[in-house]
Formats: C-alpha cells, structure tokens, sequence
C-alpha cells in the first residue's frame, strides 16, 4: 500500500491494531489482552509522570503510529520524542502518522508476541533513530536495552529500570508490569 492508501485504510478500519514492514506489508495485531493492556497503562503512566516533570519531550501511548525513515509504518507501546523534533513537524505531520522515529521506545511482550519479531522491531527503532529502547519480557521476566551501535544489554528480573544517560530521571518500577 501506499501511505496515503495505508492512512485510508487506517481510518477504516480504526478499531484494528495496524502497522506496515519497511516493504509495504501490512500487519493487523490482535486488541492487547486485558491484563497486558492494563501492564501498558502502567508502562504509559510512569514515562507520563517523568514526562510531564522533564518537561522537554512529549510521551505517546499505544495507539500512535510513526512512519519511520525506512517507510514503516510502527506503533510502540509507549514512546517519547524530544520538543524540539516533534516541533519540527508541521501541524498536518502531527495529525496524521507523524514522520518521525521516536527517541524513545518501549514494546511489552504479549502471548501473541514473539521474542524474535520483537526484537528484529526494537532493532529497527534504532536503526532509524531511536536512541534508546527497552523490550520488555514478561514471560521470563527480562528487560533487553536497546542503544546504537551497542548489543542489546539484558537485565533479568530487575526492580525498576533507568533511562539514564539518555533519558536521566526516567526509572520504571517494574513490580506492576511483571
């Protein structure tokens, strides 16, 4: 599809979970389980809180898409982009799936997630910007970090995870999303 006849589809079909590969393929996601999506409302609220007491970015939930530079259409389960790149973008950017890869990413493993497609997307967040991404693994309780040019570090069973140097201040407890 295009990226016009992505957006049309999009729009309707607005209670799908959808994103498209860097090739055009289009991927329809199942709604996020109850108890997962209340792990994301979790997620969303700290990076919220620490957004809105930073105050030099701006936080997204789920439900936002961002078309990536490779032509990928994505949409994290939480994510931050800095004001002075989200104010770079034209109003009519910003309504529609911005484009733009946001700074930074977090994805939540769920049951129809699998740990491979998940990290082949956390590794193409950073190939097209992200400076700094976390996975989460619910299953084996284990957080992967994502940076440029580094491997992934792999924390297991962690009590909070810290968002420091790139995003210093930002600790996520993790007793609620375990």
């Amino acid at each position: 599809m295009t990226d016009e006849q992505f957006y049309e589809f999009c729009l309707a079909n607005r209670d799908l979970r959808i994103e498209r590969t860097a090739i055009g393929d289009v991927i329809i996601m199942p709604p996020a389980f109850s108890d997962t999506g209340n792990r994301n409302f979790n997620i969303a609220t700290q990076l919220g809180t620490w957004t809105e007491q930073n105050g030099t970015g701006v936080g997204f939930d789920s439900s936002a898409g961002f078309t990536l530079p490779n032509g990928a259409t994505r949409s994290p389960d939480a994510a931050w982009i800095t004001l002075e790149r989200w104010n770079g973008l034209t109003d009519a950017q910003k309504a529609s799936f911005a484009p733009i890869c946001p700074d930074f990413v977090i994805e939540l493993r769920s049951s129809s997630d699998t740990l491979t497609s998940l990290q082949t997307k956390m590794q193409e967040y950073i190939t097209n910007g992200a400076l700094l991404g976390w996975l989460i693994d619910r299953n084996t309780r284990t957080v992967y970090i994502y940076r440029p040019d580094r491997e992934p570090e792999r924390l297991d069973n962690p009590e909070t995870v810290n968002g420091a140097p790139e995003l210093p201040g930002l600790e996520l407890r993790m007793a609620k999303i375990w």
